[in-house]
């Protein structure tokens, strides 16, 4: 019997070796990773650069030192970091739980420091932002928040794509010092925000003085074919808080801080033991520089588009409902509950996953190829088409 705690409902498999977009389990057999452990190997499995890197980063006896004193690796990767978003100042931790948790700090000091006795922050209907006490009370799910109450306070929840209900929290609610938005919601169902709405989104925020806070740990870092969803929409946030695919596979997590949010943090205000350390930042230096000499944007938004219009042509007999996403961050929403399709994919060779229980979610490594969106298609095409046809018939 395992010791783990059972905290995860695990599918019976265990992936022991990976290469590009391809793993293998214990038994031998091959699969095309179209989930990437949740938008995190960036770059695959055994990409020769970050391979390297990381070997010799071990090679060099110095994993951790302390943020006691100077790391110069932290300093390159703060650079990278600032560079890609346009924004002034990182704080490293190890999780995306932990950049939204300093994010949430960052807007109640930012509050404290303009009067308000107790900030608010304005968060979305079917947000996740983790499972701390206060990014669970952020998170618009009571499948996630049931059995940790009393949750914690100064939270106002609205619906996304709304701006109507932001503007009347705003005209009631004198309290609210910053607003937290996904721009694409990942656990709840890659749920898009329309660009519009955003920059209404910033507008409001820019009126009230309020902090725009974007998570973008599950749909940043060039998954949509952009480094991050508001450049998109072409503006710049004042907090924005990564962690998965910042690492390709090694833990870390960043709250990346400018514009009315620069400055607020002060030396005492916040920390990490392990945040920020020789080893996850060569993994973060490495990610982002191949990312950039490997043209992965690009590639994300030329395969991404691949497969969303392929998805397109699967004869659904109505049971595919909508097609959503931006790049390679792919939602398939179903008319009917489809859990059961994670089996039937591994039992096909296609690491996937369904979330919302109704929306099948693929986030592939961002060096897959056109050739592999094909043979992704070519194997999801017919479990599709035998789901919606027994749907139909049932």
């Amino acid at each position: 019997m395992s010791h783990v705690m059972n905290t995860y409902a695990r599918q019976p498999v265990a992936f022991v070796r990976g290469e590009g977009v391809w793993l293998w389990d214990d038994n031998g057999k091959k699969y095309l990773d179209a989930l990437a452990g949740i938008a995190v190997n960036t770059l695959g499995y055994n990409h020769p650069r970050l391979t390297r890197a990381l070997t010799e980063r071990i090679s060099s006896g110095v994993l951790h030192t302390s943020n006691l004193w100077r790391i110069p690796l932290q300093e390159a990767a703060a650079d990278r970091v600032a560079e890609i978003t346009g924004l002034d100042e990182v704080f490293f931790c190890n999780s995306g739980l932990e950049a939204n948790e300093a994010a949430i700090k960052v807007a109640r000091k930012y509050g404290h420091e303009r009067g308000i006795a107790e900030p608010a922050i304005i968060v979305m209907e079917k947000a996740f932002h983790g499972r701390s006490l206060a990014t669970l009370s952020a998170t618009g799910s009571r499948k996630v928040q049931a059995g940790f109450e009393p949750l914690v306070s100064g939270f106002v929840r609205v619906p996304l794509n709304d701006l109507d209900a932001v503007r009347q929290v705003a005209e009631h609610n004198k309290n609210v010092a910053a607003l937290f938005v996904e721009p694409i919601q990942g656990e709840g169902g890659i749920n898009v925000s329309r660009l519009e709405y955003l920059r209404g989104l910033k507008e409001i925020c820019d009126r009230h003085q309020w902090l725009f806070m974007s998570d973008e740990v599950q749909c940043g870092l060039g998954r949509t074919g952009k480094w991050f969803v508001y450049q998109h929409a072409g503006f710049l946030p004042d907090v924005v808080p990564l962690a998965k695919g910042l690492g390709s596979g090694v833990p870390v997590g960043a709250c990346v801080v400018g514009g009315r949010a620069k400055g607020v943090f002060k030396p005492g205000n916040h920390g990490s033991t392990f945040g920020g350390n020789p080893l996850a930042m060569t993994a973060v230096v490495t990610t982002i520089d191949t990312i950039k000499e490997e043209g992965l944007l690009a590639n994300a938004a030329r395969v991404g588009e691949l497969i969303r219009s392929g998805l397109k042509s699967v004869k659904a007999n109505g049971g595919i409902t909508e097609i959503r996403g931006m790049g390679l961050m792919i939602g398939v929403e179903m008319a009917d509950p489809c859990g059961e399709l994670v089996k039937r994919a591994l039992d096909a060779g296609v690491v996937l996953n369904v979330t919302a229980d109704i929306v099948i979610r693929m986030l592939p490594p961002l060096v897959m190829s056109e050739a592999e969106g094909r043979e992704l298609l070519a194997r999801l095409a017919p479990l599709l088409e035998a789901f919606c046809e027994e749907r139909a018939a049932a």
